[in-house]
């Protein structure tokens, strides 16, 4: 008997099936900040928002990494799609997207090293973060680059403010300070707020009212 072997695939129209019409770019850069906010919708990307949410200017300053490598790595994947083998596209997209956080890590241990001593490992982590696959992977391969711009920057502003809010509610009534700036007297802190368990509570919060306010305006549609 001769053994049976599956058809060919044909790489080019695999990556014609990938390719969609050009989005509208108003659409992608709200998306990216609402509908599908890639920590509130997606939640992706977790682990940095629990672990360095603890003080606005840390999560300021890994809103501002993650803008920076994801904006960059989509642009680039983007231009560089229809010459990436289909077989090697996802080792080729970490390349691409480790490349940029090694050039965000040098900026940041060069000019402002209090907050490399902050954000620690989560830096070099930025190149295993879902966010920056999956829109490599769903998006910047399949869109053009200018698209693909539009893309990483509203979702890293996404990112960048869902991980600014939760770390705003955790320094100010944790620690009483905003950019270390006093806000509120000292004896009238909730020490657990600065704690690492906390921020599974007020996540859990903030997702609670995410959903209720997506439902509220899907019944009023």
């Amino acid at each position: 008997m001769e053994r049976q072997t599956g058809k060919p695939i044909d790489v080019q129209k695999e990556k014609e099936k990938r390719k969609k019409k050009s989005p509208n770019l108003l659409k992608v850069f709200k998306d990216g900040i609402f509908s599908n906010n890639p920590v509130f919708v997606q939640m992706v990307g977790m682990c940095s928002v629990l672990a360095i949410s603890s003080s606005l200017s840390n999560a300021i300053g890994m809103g501002a990494a993650v803008i920076f490598v994801l904006t960059l790595s989509n642009l680039v994947i983007s231009i560089l799609r229809n010459f990436i083998p289909d077989e090697v596209r996802i080792p080729a997209f970490i390349v691409v997207i480790a490349s940029f956080v090694t050039m965000v890590q040098m900026l940041i241990k060069a000019y402002l090293p209090a907050l490399d001593q902050s954000l620690g490992i989560f830096i070099p982590l930025i190149v295993v973060n879902c966010i920056i696959l999956a829109r490599a992977e769903g998006f910047a391969s399949q869109q053009g680059p200018i698209a693909s711009i539009v893309d990483g920057l509203g979702q890293g502003l996404g990112y960048t403010i869902a991980i600014s809010i939760l770390a705003a509610i955790r320094e100010l009534f944790g620690n009483g300070t905003l950019l270390d700036n006093r806000i509120i007297p000292e004896d009238f802190t909730i020490g657990f707020l600065i704690q690492p368990a906390s921020s599974f509570i007020i996540l859990g919060i903030m997702f609670a009212v995410a959903n209720a306010i997506s439902n509220k305006k899907k019944n009023n549609k």
